[in-house]
């Protein structure tokens, strides 16, 4: 993702590479690295409060917030001062192109309109709107006595729901337009893993990066687990049958994203025999990534381990 440790290195290699040639681009890119180190921070914190009760409910909201407003910052600095200036440049190319995806990769998991994933925040406005047929409308809490609203010594008024055609609006709404970001970054992750493999070999680490995290994407996002497991793959057989030469560093990383392909080749199988399968887009049969850890491992939904960076391109 966005602050996985190994697009973190590219950053702040690629930044220091154009720096001579071109000042204003290696500060932005420089600006990047920052807040991705800060979202990595973040984004650990957030898969630590998955689980929360409703005392962490404030503070989880917070954290989401936090998130979006990094993440859309990232990509204002990206797509007014990276993306118009990396035609000349390979891999930044391509990481910018992937920092887009993983950016907006973060706008479905905490931001979505309909929410897609569980890394977003159930609010208490949120859970109260919600109702089971059969069951009372209101119970005194501690009591389990129901109370009947339509009793003539009950204060009618009180809060209303929205206006038709207006539904229930994200706590994050005031720093991003709600809305349903999954087919733009399902497209974003769809051009970020062609040019990838138009312009970087099989083993390169970016490359893999790219295509971890659109595996990871495929999987949590999309729910398309088939999908998922087949570009982890067919991922991990382009790395041995790649001829290039790596130096040390990229061996090492490309070996930790090796690993992470692997588990996430055997998500969702054995658990059940419902696999769940592709609904949107058609990307059981496309190419792309997850996200790489820095500790080698992660979680059935693509979050980084605790205690290290967020994976290359999961949370």
């Amino acid at each position: 993702m966005a602050s996985s440790e190994i697009d973190q290195k590219f950053l702040g290699k690629l930044a220091k590479a154009v720096e001579n040639d071109n000042p204003l681009l290696a500060s932005v890119l420089f600006r990047i690295l920052g807040l991705s180190i800060n979202l990595s921070n973040q984004l650990i914190k957030a898969r630590k409060q998955r689980r929360q009760d409703a005392s962490q409910a404030a503070a989880a909201l917070d954290l989401t917030c936090h998130i979006v407003w990094l993440s859309r910052e990232g990509l204002v600095l990206l797509q007014q001062y990276v993306l118009p200036m990396v035609g000349n440049y390979v891999e930044l190319k391509v990481l910018a192109y992937k920092l887009r995806a993983s950016f907006y990769h973060i706008f479905v998991l905490f931001h979505n309109t309909p929410a897609v994933s569980t890394m977003g925040v159930n609010t208490p406005e949120s859970q109260s709107t919600s109702t089971v047929p059969g069951l009372p409308s209101r119970v005194d809490k501690g009591k389990g006595v129901a109370r009947d609203d339509d009793d003539e010594n009950t204060p009618k008024g009180g809060p209303v729901g929205p206006p038709p055609g207006f539904g229930p609006t994200p706590p994050t709404a005031f720093l991003l337009k709600p809305g349903d970001y999954l087919p733009e970054a399902h497209q974003y992750f769809r051009e970020a893993v062609h040019l990838a493999d138009e312009l970087l070999w099989g083993s390169h680490s970016l490359r893999l990066s790219v295509k971890t995290e659109y595996a990871a994407f495929l999987y949590e996002c999309v729910h398309d687990a088939d999908g998922s497991r087949k570009i982890a793959k067919d991922t991990i057989a382009e790395v041995y049958e790649a001829t290039e030469g790596i130096d040390n560093d990229m061996f090492n990383d490309a070996c930790e994203l090796v690993t992470v392909l692997g588990k996430m080749m055997k998500r969702g199988l054995g658990s059940s025999n419902n696999t769940p399968r592709s609904k949107a887009q058609g990307s059981s049969s496309g190419t792309g990534t997850g996200t790489g850890t820095t500790q080698g491992t992660q979680g059935a939904t693509g979050t980084p381990a605790e205690g290290g960076n967020a994976p290359a391109g999961m949370i």
